[in-house]
C-alpha cells in the first residue's frame, strides 16, 4: 500500500537545484521522491522496516536558532550556509579540516582526500578557533582532513586549541601514524587530545581492501594498542557498506567490548555517496537506521535489542541513534540512565530539547563518554551526590553504541539539514552543516567543500 507521509525539499543530484520532495510510504518502507525539471525523477530509500519511520520521532523539537549567524537568507537552504538564520540548531561538534593530504586513497572517502592544497598554518587555525568562540563556542572540536596526522605540528595544534578554551578535542584518523609509534600517541595525549575517532571498518582483511584500498587490520590493532598504553580514549567508527561489512556488526561490538576501557564506543556510519563515490547508488547499496538496529540485535543474538536505542534529541531524529549500556563480566545490559543520555545527544523517546540545550548536553555527554574513564569528573553535572559512587561505578563500565546516517544528494532532506548540529569550517571562515559541506553532485562538484570546484547552481 502506497501513501504520502509528508513533503519536504531536496536537491537534484545532477545540478544541485533545490526541488520539492515527498516522503512516500510503501508498506514498512519509506522513500524520498523528487523531480528535477531538467534531469527527471529520482527515488531513494530512506527507511526499511521496524521500528517504524513514524514511531521513531514522536515529537518535533522546538527550533534552536544559532546564537550567531554569519550569513543572511537570500537564496534559501542549502545555498545560504554560514550559518543562516533559517538554521534550527546550535553547534555540537565542529569538524576542522587541517589538511587535504592523506596517506591513503580510500575508494569511499567523503572528502576526496589527497589534494595538493597548502595546509593552513597555526595562525590561520588560531583564527578559526577564535571565530568559533565568537560564534557561541567553545564547541567539541574534531580535527580532521584529509589525514590530520600527516602534519608534524599536530600536538602544537591541539595545545593551541586547548589554551583557547576547547576542552574536548577528538582526532579523526585512519590510525596509520598512531600504529607506527606509541610515543606519538603519548605526545597527543599530553597535548590535550580527548579521544581518537578511529576509522575501523571490520575484522577481516577483505573489508579494508574493498573500502580502504589496502589491508589495514594489523595497523588498526597496533593503533588501538598504542592509545591504550597512553590511556587515550578510542571510538571505533565503521563505515557500513552493504555486502562488504554489514555482516560484521555484531563482531565489531564484541571486539570493542573486549578492548574496554580504552574503547568505550562503537559509532556506526551507514555509507553515504559523496566525495570520491558520488555515482547514483541502488537502494540495495544503502543500509538504513532500522536495518542497522535489527542487525545489532540479530548479530548479538538478542543481547543488545533494537528497542534499547533512541534518536538523538539535538539533531533531527532521523539522523542518528544511540544506546548506552553497562558491561560486567563480559555481559552487556542497558544502563539505568540510558533514557536520559546518549552518544549522539541526550534524550528520552518522548522529549526533544530546544533552545540549544540538546546540543549543549550532547557536547557534555560525548566529552565524558568518549574519553578514557579515569578522566571522569569527580562530581558530574546533574548527579545527586548521594548516589555519586554508584554513578561513577556505572560510568566507568559504560559502553555506547551509536550511529550517524549522513545525507547525500540522493536522499538529502532539507528539514534534516536545517537541524544539523555537526558543522564544518569552510569558505569565508564560516560554519556549514556537514552534510551541506560534503554535498556532491554526479560530476563530483560541491557547493562548499572546495570553492574552485563549486557547482554553479
Amino acid at each position: 500500500m502506497r501513501s504520502r507521509l509528508s513533503s519536504t525539499e531536496s536537491v537534484c543530484p545532477v545540478c544541485l537545484r533545490r526541488i520539492a520532495g515527498e516522503r512516500i510510504a510503501e508498506g514498512d518502507e519509506v522513500y524520498l521522491e523528487k523531480k528535477c525539471p531538467d534531469h527527471g525523477h529520482f527515488r531513494t530509500i530512506l527507511w526499511r522496516g521496524l521500528p517504524s519511520y513514524e514511531s521513531w520521532a514522536v515529537r518535533n523539537k522546538p527550533a534552536s536558532r544559532p546564537p550567531v549567524c554569519a550569513a543572511e537568507i537570500a537564496r534559501g537552504c542549502p545555498f545560504d550556509c554560514g550559518l543562516c538564520p533559517d538554521h534550527r540548531q546550535h553547534t555540537c561538534c565542529v569538524v576542522m579540516e587541517v589538511t587535504a593530504r592523506c596517506n591513503l586513497a580510500c575508494p569511499y572517502c567523503f572528502a576526496s582526500a589527497g589534494g595538493s592544497r597548502l595546509d593552513p598554518g597555526l595562525g590561520e587555525i588560531e583564527n578559526w578557533c577564535r571565530m568559533l568562540l565568537a560564534s557561541g563556542g567553545p564547541f567539541n572540536l574534531q580535527i580532521s582532513g584529509g589525514e590530520p596526522t600527516v602534519r608534524n605540528d599536530l600536538p602544537e595544534m591541539i595545545g593551541l586549541a586547548r589554551s583557547l578554551g576547547f576542552n574536548f578535542i577528538q582526532l579523526n584518523t585512519n590510525g596509520i601514524r598512531l600504529a607506527e609509534s606509541a610515543e606519538y600517541a603519548g605526545s597527543l595525549k599530553r597535548a590535550g587530545l580527548g579521544c581518537v575517532f578511529l576509522q575501523f571498518d571490520g575484522l577481516t582483511g577483505d573489508v579494508y581492501r574493498r573500502i580502504r584500498g589496502r589491508e589495514l587490520l594489523k595497523t588498526k590493532l597496533a593503533a588501538i594498542g598504542h592509545c591504550t598504553e597512553h590511556e587515550l580514549g578510542v571510538v571505533l567508527v565503521p563505515t557500513l557498506v552493504p555486502g562488504v561489512n554489514t555482516d560484521q556488526i555484531g563482531e565489531i561490538i564484541r571486539f570493542a567490548i573486549g578492548l574496554m576501557p580504552a574503547v568505550r564506543t562503537v559509532h556506526f556510519q551507514p555509507v553515504s555517496y559523496v566525495g570520491r563515490h558520488p555515482a547514483q547508488p541502488l537502494d540495495e547499496d544503502r543500509i538504513t537506521i532500522p536495518e542497522v538496529l535489527r542487525e545489532i540485535e540479530r548479530q548479538t543474538e538478542g543481547e543488545v535489542r533494537a528497542s534499547q536505542f533512541y534518536p538523538g534529541s539535538g539533531e533531527n531524529a532521523y539522523c542518528s541513534f544511540h544506546g548506552k549500556f553497562v558491561v560486567h563480566g563480559g555481559e552487556i545490559r542497558p544502563s539505568s540512565r540510558s533514557e536520559q543520555s546518549g552518544c549522539c545527544g541526550p534524550s528520552t523517546p518522548l522529549v526533544q530539547l530546544g533552545n540549544g540545550e540538546g546540543a549543549r548536553r550532547a557536547r557534555r555527554f560525548v566529552a565524558r563518554h568518549w574519553t578514557f574513564p579515569d578522566e571522569l569528573p569527580a562530581s558530574p553535572d546533574g548527579v545527586n551526590t548521594d548516589s555519586l559512587d554508584a554513578f561513577l561505578a556505572e560510568e566507568k563500565n559504560s559502553f555506547c553504541i551509536s550511529g550517524m546516517a549522513f545525507q547525500d544528494a540522493w536522499n538529502l532532506d532539507l528539514d534534516r539539514l536545517r537541524e544539523c548540529y555537526i558543522h564544518a569550517i569552510g569558505p569565508g571562515q564560516r560554519l556549514y552543516p556537514l552534510c551541506a559541506y560534503n554535498l556532491t553532485n554526479t560530476e563530483g562538484h560541491t557547493l562548499y567543500r572546495m570553492a574552485s570546484e563549486a557547482a554553479h547552481v
